[in-house]
């Protein structure tokens, strides 16, 4: 029998793992499924932009990974039973139950609400794509002189605000910060945020938390009130309840927690990346989530898999983060150069040079889904793990 492997979520992490997978390993051995709730790969990091009303062409999974052997899914995970190796989806055929040897679980993230009272109710967010559209009908219908309140100095609150703001100058636009905004900017990367902020006529609230959203206001921790016809809630990120319910060891977070090779530490046959995995970098701090730590997490993921199925050593690959950029609207970014500890460099780069490497950025992750085995080697590797009983479980 096919050694079953499963990928949960076609996502930045997954979509790239399953064709990695399917470029390296024999198919006459491995059987590879991925699981995924919508039929298109979905740009998160483009989601703002489909929100303020730009047409984005979604691509479909099925074109994806036409003629790679990936075999895909569309199906909601509803729970996952690592005792049993199974995993519950539900789908348009109904319930069912699939089984796997081996399972990579990257179901990303959504928005955090942090139990603050009316941001389930009255917020809006772009962590996904139906809420992005949702979030595209309330803007449109926005006449001039409308509010739109960001909450949250974070990369994606950032590239929110300053593309709302740019492309509808017709919007009062603001952005409520905890603390400083760009606060973890080194001084001429944090006056370059300013001075983009100011030309863009975007009002900041700093060192305002808010505690409550209301349908035409955010109230402050002060108890001042801030007013929005639109709250965008980019306040950090939450992953699914379900690898918790499951009896994987997850940290305080719901992440699952992994070894260096992105192995689960309570159960070897279960692997994680992305937002889904808490995964330690060479800094010796938990990724953040992010699109990088995807890419990091799903390389070491695939590799450690690979090696394990071959009887190969398991090779690490790097977790380190080199700088984040940070888009400005269409024409302006920046990007922040970091050291070992994540603190940000002396040194950045801004304006369009930086707005065409986070382009090309963009274009790069773009290509590399739609072409997931790309650079397919004529002989792939065979395992070496027993093949003939479906309960084997997979060798270290």
């Amino acid at each position: 029998m096919k050694h079953r492997i499963v990928v949960l979520g076609a996502g930045y992490a997954g979509a790239f793992a399953a064709g990695n997978l399917a470029r390296r390993l024999s198919p006459a051995d491995t059987e590879i499924t991925v699981v995924n709730a919508v039929p298109d790969f979905v740009e998160r990091m483009r989601l703002h932009q489909l929100a303020i009303g730009r047409d984005l062409a979604f691509r479909k999974l099925a074109d994806v990974f036409a003629g790679t052997g990936v075999r895909l899914r569309l199906a909601r995970v509803t729970g996952v039973d690592p005792e049993r190796r199974a995993v519950a989806v539900t789908g348009e055929d109904g319930d069912a139950e699939l089984a796997y040897d081996t399972l990579l679980y990257a179901l990303g993230s959504s928005v955090a609400h942090h139990g603050v009272p009316g941001v389930a109710e009255y917020a809006f967010d772009v962590t996904g794509r139906s809420s992005a559209l949702r979030l595209r009908e309330r803007l449109a219908g926005l006449g001039e002189g409308g509010t739109v309140l960001v909450v949250g100095e974070g990369l994606t609150g950032i590239e929110t605000a300053t593309e709302f703001a740019e492309s509808r100058p017709d919007l009062s636009v603001a952005l409520a910060a905890r603390g400083e905004l760009g606060a973890w900017l080194s001084p001429k990367a944090r006056h370059h945020l300013r001075q983009a902020f100011d030309r863009f006529g975007i009002t900041v609230h700093e060192h305002t938390a808010i505690e409550a959203v209301e349908p035409t206001r955010a109230i402050a921790a002060d108890g001042t009130a801030v007013p929005a016809d639109v709250t965008v809630w980019s306040a950090g990120f939450a992953v699914q309840p379900i690898a918790a319910a499951s009896g994987l060891e997850v940290a305080e977070t719901g992440q699952i927690v992994v070894d260096r090779t992105m192995r689960s530490v309570s159960h070897p046959d279960v692997y994680a990346a992305g937002d889904s995995a808490y995964a330690i970098g060479d800094n010796g701090r938990p990724l953040p989530m992010s699109c990088g730590s995807a890419g990091y997490t799903n390389m070491q993921a695939t590799a450690a898999i690979i090696a394990r199925l071959t009887g190969s050593k398991v090779p690490t690959t790097a977790l380190k983060y080199y700088g984040n950029t940070i888009s400005l609207g269409q024409r302006d970014a920046i990007f922040q150069a970091v050291d070992e500890q994540a603190r940000s460099k002396s040194w950045y780069l801004g304006g369009r040079p930086a707005a065409r490497l986070k382009s090309g950025v963009l274009k790069g992750s773009r290509w590399s889904i739609a072409h997931p085995t790309f650079g397919m080697p004529k002989r792939k590797r065979r395992l070496v793990i027993a093949k003939d009983r479906s309960d084997a479980p997979v060798s270290a």
